[in-house]
């Protein structure tokens, strides 16, 4: 399975994805699943995908060789005018894979299904963020979902509701996320380390590297650590609760 969280702040975009795709007690598998693309002037754009890998991996190739010939393989995805733009062409992209592999050729056969996240900035505008489902249809982050999750969204979820703010730092919302992910693997074996992470500053059009997150990271261990402790402790200062045994 997949887990993928992006924040919208008030300073730019945060992104975080894990890297397993399988996971038995002898089969686990590593593989990408944060995609950035930026021209460094006008244009920077990043993809979360979960769900189908042989979907979204497809997906991904055809965006990728329509930047290496640009004038054969039109639209390429830094030629957008706007990220709506880009978030139409990638989800009727996504829909056509699904379709193509689909058994009637006509739907979005389960078997085959993705859901991404695409965030970005084009020059003349602000910063964006969709969600994109398997249909080819998406919905734009804005003032009452100020983020996205897709794949395993439940375990994560409560820390970003109770915690969230768009006005934190780069700092804040990446150990918020450190959190958000901690919570999920610690409850579910389909999702694990080593973890994508991707800051976008507003206007900068130059998104950090993506930095790995390895399962011997110190300050990962530590917040993982303290999170629990926290937890812990907060648990024993709680009211008692009165019963009749």
């Amino acid at each position: 399975m997949t887990y993928c969280v992006a924040l919208r702040l008030d300073r730019g975009l945060v992104f975080m994805s894990d890297t397993r795709t399988n996971a038995g007690l002898d089969n686990i598998s590593t593989f990408r699943k944060m995609y950035s693309w930026s021209d460094g002037e006008a244009c920077a754009v990043t993809l979360l995908a979960a769900g189908n890998l042989a979907t979204t991996q497809s997906v991904v190739s055809h965006l990728e060789e329509r930047m290496k010939a640009p004038a054969d393989r039109a639209p390429s995805i830094l030629s957008m005018p706007s990220m709506f733009q880009v978030a139409r062409m990638i989800g009727n992209l996504l829909k056509d894979v699904i379709a193509e592999h689909a058994e009637t050729g006509q739907r979005a056969d389960a078997a085959f299904n993705a859901t991404l996240i695409v965030g970005g900035q084009i020059r003349g505008s602000e910063p964006r963020l969709f969600l994109i489902y398997p249909e080819g249809n998406f919905i734009e982050a804005g003032e009452d979902t100020p983020w996205f999750q897709i794949g395993e969204v439940k375990y994560g979820r409560p820390i970003l509701v109770r915690t969230f703010r768009p006005e934190m730092t780069f700092s804040e919302a990446a150990k918020l996320l450190y959190v958000s992910f901690d919570s999920t693997i610690k409850a579910n074996l389909s999702v694990g380390l080593p973890l994508d992470m991707q800051l976008y500053e507003n206007g900068s059009f130059r998104p950090t590297d993506i930095r790995r997150i390895e399962a011997d990271d110190e300050t990962y261990l530590a917040i993982s650590e303290m999170w629990s402790e926290a937890l812990t402790n907060a648990f024993a200062h709680l009211p008692e609760v009165e019963t009749e045994a």
